[in-house]
């Protein structure tokens, strides 16, 4: 959608004048988009660390005695140089209402001080006009004699096509010639049909009417707590161009915003993420006033699932995921309150996950696919357009597919499941699963600081033990059967060791898991250097 009009100077940064709460307060102008009738309506933004609030304008009596707070009554005076002063434009036959779209400067209208671009005409001498056409109005306008009495009220949803800022130029036809358009301006600033050819008395205010004023006025304001962003249309890969949605906790939307340019859309986008962000570490820190230490909140926010088997209109749907203790959560909607995180839809233990980024979009608008864990393979149908996209890889070979909007939430996903993992396992210490070869049962044991160790689940005589370092290579048949090579410290020789499990994927996960906390304890630099999430936000 093309904006039209003169783009809006960048939005300030506001200080505030006390320095014992610094909170700081961004403001700009944007349009809000309606996906239905394809209009925008000038709006403006102002963003603090809790809410987002969106003003719209609208005309308010500042003095006097104001009659009705809706409609004005204004009476011109045609003037024999410039008419009333104004333009207007739309029509019914447009399905939009007859709006002034220009007011000139110093004459009939201006001098009112009563009428505002925006003003959407309601009756002409006494006559009613809110469903005649555009030429009609021009007609009754140019024909109503030197005193002519409007009625208006200011619309505030006016389509930003029907407005352009004081002392924009004239318009370019002759409107006299009785043609015209609609979607542009008719000039009722030329003389029309007066039938006094003396200079009349300019239009001006009675010291006693109201006296009006255009104002941003304050008319929904959305908590950003546990909010969340979609710059998608509803459950598809349609990315909005320079605009975005922001839904609150309790479902209230702000609707599409829409900014004039990528640059403002991007900079909007940020602000907002950082505050929920920050919003949503202070309710972590809460939340881990009630946790032992072994049950804490390491992070947790709003994702987009891709769903399995689904038509294109539901491909996503939003997420609340959680790392929490020993603990990976999924919820429909955020836990508020202690009881809420039993009410999780999905629950897995974390030492036996596996994370994955599979896409980021970089600054040439190519794809980056990459796979963090070469020793277990799985395709994903990737043909969707999101960018920052990864996996988390569970048991019995099931996995969840996610989005976020930012690379920089992509990064802080990746370092949060490393280290939900590494404590874990550092917790844990050591995980045992049942198993079996050859008709015996068994006992696998993962230990953190001793390595593998294979014993009889019936008598516990250890059956063979080697450490982190001697495995060196694994092959499965992607269902039960996993082949473990260990190197022999003494004879240097490769030992096959093969050992059949009911949920071979948790087990290959807990075993990534142990040996990614074990290196990450003894080299962590190493594990950062192998971060590409963090890679892409360094390199941008």
């Amino acid at each position: 959608m093309s904006v039209a009009g003169k783009q809006p100077p960048p939005a300030p940064l506001e200080r505030p004048g006390s320095l014992l709460v610094p909170t700081w307060t961004k403001t700009g102008i944007a349009l809000l988009y309606d996906e239905v009738s394809e209009n925008a309506y000038d709006i403006r933004l102002k963003l603090t660390k809790e809410v987002l609030t969106i003003q719209k304008q609208d005309v308010v009596c500042v003095s006097g005695s104001d009659h009705s707070a809706n409609h004005r009554t204004v009476t011109l005076r045609r003037q024999p140089v410039g008419g009333l002063g104004l333009s207007i434009k739309g029509g019914a036959e447009h399905k939009v209402p007859v709006v002034i779209s220009k007011i000139f400067k110093d004459q009939a209208a201006d001098q009112t001080r009563m009428l505002f671009i925006g003003d959407a005409i309601i009756q002409v001498n006494g006559i009613n006009v809110e469903s005649a056409t555009h030429e009609e109005v021009v007609h009754l306008l140019r024909n109503a004699g030197d005193e002519v009495t409007i009625t208006v009220q200011y619309l505030r949803e006016a389509p930003s096509f029907l407005k352009l800022p004081l002392g924009s130029p004239g318009p370019s036809s002759d409107h006299s010639s009785g043609a015209s358009s609609p979607l542009f301006d008719s000039g009722l600033h030329l003389n029309g049909n007066s039938t006094n050819t003396a200079p009349s008395s300019p239009s001006s205010p009675i010291a006693n009417e109201p006296k009006y004023e255009k104002r941003w006025l304050d008319t929904l304001s959305v908590p950003l707590s546990m909010a969340r962003i979609s710059r998608y249309k509803a459950g598809t890969d349609k990315l909005r161009s320079n605009a975005f949605e922001v839904l609150a906790l309790d479902g209230v939307s702000t609707g599409i915003l829409q900014f004039y340019t990528a640059q403002e859309s991007a900079d909007w986008l940020r602000a907002i993420s950082t505050y929920i962000s920050d919003l949503t570490l202070q309710n972590m820190k809460m939340a881990n006033k009630c946790c032992s230490p072994s049950d804490q909140v390491i992070h947790m926010g709003w994702v987009n699932e891709r769903l399995e088997g689904t038509d294109s209109s539901q491909l996503y749907k939003f997420k609340f995921l959680a790392l929490k203790g020993s603990s990976f959560y999924i919820f429909s909607t955020p836990p508020v309150s202690t009881l809420d995180w039993v009410r999780a839809e999905k629950i897995y233990n974390l030492c036996e996950v596996l994370f994955k980024i599979h896409k980021l979009w970089l600054a040439d608008d190519c794809w980056l696919q990459a796979n963090l864990y070469l020793g277990i393979h799985q395709d994903f149908d990737l043909e969707d357009q999101r960018p920052y996209c990864f996996s988390v890889m569970v048991g019995h070979g099931k996995s969840h597919y996610f989005n976020v909007e930012l690379g920089s939430e992509l990064a802080v996903w990746e370092k949060s499941f490393q280290r939900a993992i590494f404590l874990e396992v550092q917790r844990t210490g050591s995980k045992t699963y049942m198993c079996s070869w050859q008709g015996d049962t068994l006992c696998f044991t993962v230990d953190f600081a001793l390595g593998f160790t294979c014993f009889d689940s019936k008598t516990k005589n250890v059956l063979w033990r080697f450490k982190f370092s001697q495995l060196k290579g694994s092959s499965d048949d992607g269902k039960t059967r996993v082949k473990l090579l260990f190197q022999n410290l003494d004879t240097k020789q490769i030992e096959t060791k093969e050992l059949e499990f009911q949920d071979l994927t948790a087990v290959l996960h807990c075993i990534h898991s142990f040996i990614a906390a074990k290196v990450a304890s003894v080299d962590p630099v190493f594990i950062d250097s192998q971060s590409i999430a963090r890679k892409y936000m360094y390199s941008n």
